[in-house]
């Protein structure tokens, strides 16, 4: 018998990036391999048009630019579904991508789930963080303190753009 409990340990910078493949909004598959040459930001929410996520996605779509400029690709990952991914994608007019972790593997992979406070009570839940990966697939950064209003300029403080 499995324990589900069980705590993955979480990702340290320079570890490589785990194995993941996941659909986007439109069903196209994202994967580890499929970005592979790439540098990219992953950032893990829990949960599709709740405040802190949507202050959080606002934050960076709007400075996509900064990131785009600077060669990143941005993608969200929670456990909604795709066609949710999509109309909060509408709805906001963000110009990334948002992958559809409906099982969670990939949250568990990375470490980001389990026991934490909201509201004064313990929940098990997405730990709200963000990930960098270069293009060999080598995490160079990790927030994981991550305020939903400035994140974006937390991303750029942390990668010296």
């Amino acid at each position: 018998m499995s324990n589900t409990n069980t705590q993955v340990e979480k990702l340290k910078v320079g570890d490589a990036v785990p194995h993941f493949s996941l659909p986007n909004e439109k069903g196209e598959i994202v994967s580890r391999e499929s970005l592979l040459g790439k540098k990219y930001i992953l950032f893990f929410y829990p949960k599709d048009d709740s405040p802190g996520c949507t202050k959080e996605a606002c934050s960076l779509r709007d400075n996509f630019k900064i990131f785009k400029k600077h060669g990143y690709e941005i993608y969200g990952v929670s456990p909604d579904k795709e066609k949710k991914h999509q109309k909060f994608i509408d709805k906001y007019e963000f110009q990334f991508s948002l992958l559809a972790d409906t099982e969670k593997e990939m949250i568990n992979t990375f470490g980001y789930w389990g026991p934490k406070k909201f509201m004064g009570r313990e929940i098990v839940g997405v730990y709200r963080t963000t990930t960098v990966i270069d293009e060999k697939g080598e995490i160079i950064a990790i927030i994981d303190k991550v305020k939903t209003k400035e994140h974006a300029q937390q991303l750029i403080d942390a990668l010296g753009l």
